[in-house]
């Protein structure tokens, strides 16, 4: 990797700058960053707002005709609304330019399978967003970098095309937090960033994409080196000294958000991050990947620090939200919530005649949610004991609660699904993962995944 022969390259961070920078937020750090000093364009004082987003994977139009092959990888994959994850990207563009957030942050898998031609294009709309007056920041997630799986669709055949490196990604976004870090990690693509002189973003890469092309397929785990270990403290302690709250953000979760989708999802080794974050005093962390809207929490027993893992749900899944992370400069205090993105709103506005997305909503959680009954059916249908007509309740039942897992509403007026006699057939143990991840759904206790206050405490 060469990142650190640019010349952007935040160097070592002396013991003795850090004393003598006390908490000074117009301090001059020539001795850390070659480009000068700590420049945010947001003043202390000032309320900030964050749009958060994830787990876009966009794909380029220029890269699908729309034919059988480009319908068969969709009906075989998990959900994602790749036939209109362009309207769905441009109808989210819609909503930051009418509501003006000051900062957008992308924490990961930008594109499909980590196509050049896909990173490209999204590149263009960023700079919309950015020409607007909101400021973006990126990081890459396990589909962005050295994917072999990277196709484009013509007809009846997926043909391979273009992926980029770690290097090209740093180019492509380069002025979407890159070219204004504070501090860069020598051995991945994280980064220290000051949108705020109150509030900074630590953007952590914790993708492993080295091997991929040897392995001839994207490495789906995530973690982080002892080495960039000490640059998160280098950064937190930089931080401490201009009196600026750390947020983190990273693609892969810092705590499960299933108790049976979590290998591959949650951070190798999470425990020794935790405990580095809360030593930090870093108080929650952005993550996606999982694609689920969920908040998971971890307190240490000792101490009674606290610490939250938020994951936004997948800006290509139904149901298409994005987080809200308003920063109160009085209070030093966080809240986050979730808001839908307006499809409906912009095909309107652009005279767009496709009645799915004059009716995105609707039409989402229903092509979602057959998915769902779909998959469940399939592997009962070989169950012996049900009949078709229990079977088909059970597939309800399961497509109901994966709906409100996703949304993230899995607590909130589901008394019915679990009164209901598919899920009380549910719970007769049919063999198999998807009767483990029924029962991981229904014992989430978490009051609200929508909403979170984070106080300085």
């Amino acid at each position: 990797m060469n990142i650190k022969n640019r010349i952007f390259i935040i160097f070592v961070i002396f013991s003795s700058f850090l004393i003598s920078c006390g908490a000074n937020k117009n301090v001059d750090t020539k001795e850390v960053l070659i480009t000068g000093k700590i420049e945010p364009k947001i003043k202390s004082g000032e309320d900030v707002t964050f749009y958060v987003a994830t787990d876009i994977h966009y794909l380029s139009k220029s890269l699908t005709d729309g034919g059988e092959a480009f319908q068969n990888f969709i009906d075989s994959g998990d959900g994602k609304q790749l036939k209109y994850i362009d309207e769905i990207t441009d109808a989210f563009i819609n909503d930051i330019k009418k509501n003006r957030p000051q900062v957008l942050i992308i924490s990961g898998d930008l594109t499909n399978n980590g196509e050049k031609k896909s990173h490209e294009d999204l590149a263009k709309k960023l700079k919309i967003v950015e020409d607007s007056g909101t400021s973006v920041y990126v990081i890459p997630g396990n589909h962005d970098i050295l994917n072999p799986w990277a196709r484009e669709f013509k007809e009846d055949k997926q043909l391979k095309t273009d992926y980029i490196s770690d290097k090209d990604f740093e180019d492509i976004y380069g002025e979407y937090g890159y070219k204004e870090a504070i501090s860069r990690d020598n051995n991945t693509l994280s980064y220290l960033s000051a949108p705020s002189e109150d509030v900074w973003l630590l953007m952590l890469d914790t993708c492993q994409y080295k091997d991929n092309e040897k392995n001839k397929k994207p490495q789906t785990d995530g973690r982080i080196t002892d080495e960039t270990y000490k640059w998160i403290e280098e950064c937190s302690k930089l931080a401490k000294d201009n009196d600026a709250e750390l947020v983190t953000v990273m693609h892969h979760n810092l705590m499960d958000h299933s108790e049976v989708v979590k290998d591959g999802f949650t951070l190798n080794d999470n425990q020794k991050a935790i405990n580095n974050f809360l030593s930090n005093e870093i108080k929650f962390t952005l993550s996606g990947h999982i694609h689920v809207q969920d908040i998971s929490s971890y307190k240490n027993s000792e101490s009674s620090k606290k610490i939250y893992d938020i994951t936004t749900g997948a800006l290509s899944v139904y149901p298409q939200k994005y987080g809200v992370l308003k920063y109160s400069s009085p209070n030093k205090a966080f809240d986050y919530s979730t808001e839908w993105v307006n499809v409906e709103g912009w095909a309107k506005e652009n005279k767009n005649t496709d009645t799915n997305l004059l009716s995105f909503k609707e039409y989402s959680k229903k092509a979602f949610g057959d998915k769902a009954a779909d998959m469940a059916y399939i592997n009962l249908a070989d169950v012996k004991g049900y009949s078709i007509e229990q079977i088909n309740l059970m597939s309800e039942t399961f497509k109901d609660l994966n709906l409100k897992y996703f949304e993230g509403t899995e607590n909130i007026d589901n008394e019915s699904i679990l009164n209901s006699e598919g899920y009380k057939l549910w719970q007769t143990n049919p063999p198999g993962f998807l009767a483990k991840y029924i029962q991981s759904i229904s014992s989430d206790k978490d009051t609200d995944d929508n909403n979170l206050h984070i106080d300085n405490k």
